[in-house]
């Protein structure tokens, strides 16, 4: 592939929306709350035996953590992790409305009209 033929595309600065994920917001959040335990462990020099000694969460949970693999924690989870490890917690929270879509079946008979399926009686 020449350089020529690249194109530069500036993301969302969320990598799960950007991949077209379904719970891209929750997913950053949870993956951003897992890379500062993390931190935490490291700047300490905490072995996952020691974190789990210091906080009584399983070994095997910041081993998980550790190697993202993310899917068994829910963020309230992670965050209480994060108070067990001494740390201040603040939570900010935004809402906004979703960009509407149409529902479900006006946009299949929409879809149909264009196929000219719409009206058609069936053999």
């Amino acid at each position: 592939m020449k350089k020529a033929d690249m194109e530069l595309v500036r993301g969302s600065g969320n990598v799960y929306r950007d991949l077209g994920r379904p719970n891209a917001d929750l997913e950053q959040a949870r993956a951003v709350t897992a890379a500062k335990i993390i931190r935490i462990i490291d700047e300490r020099k905490l072995s996952t035996r020691d974190a789990q000694k210091l906080t009584g969460v399983s070994y095997s949970e910041f081993s998980r953590i550790r190697n993202t693999q993310l899917g068994r924690f829910t963020l309230d989870r992670m965050i209480a992790i994060l108070g067990k490890l001494d740390q201040d917690i603040e939570v900010s929270l935004s809402f906004r409305a979703r960009k509407r879509r149409a529902p479900v079946s006006t946009r299949l008979v929409a879809a149909k009209a264009r196929q000219g399926l719409v009206g058609r009686k069936r053999a």
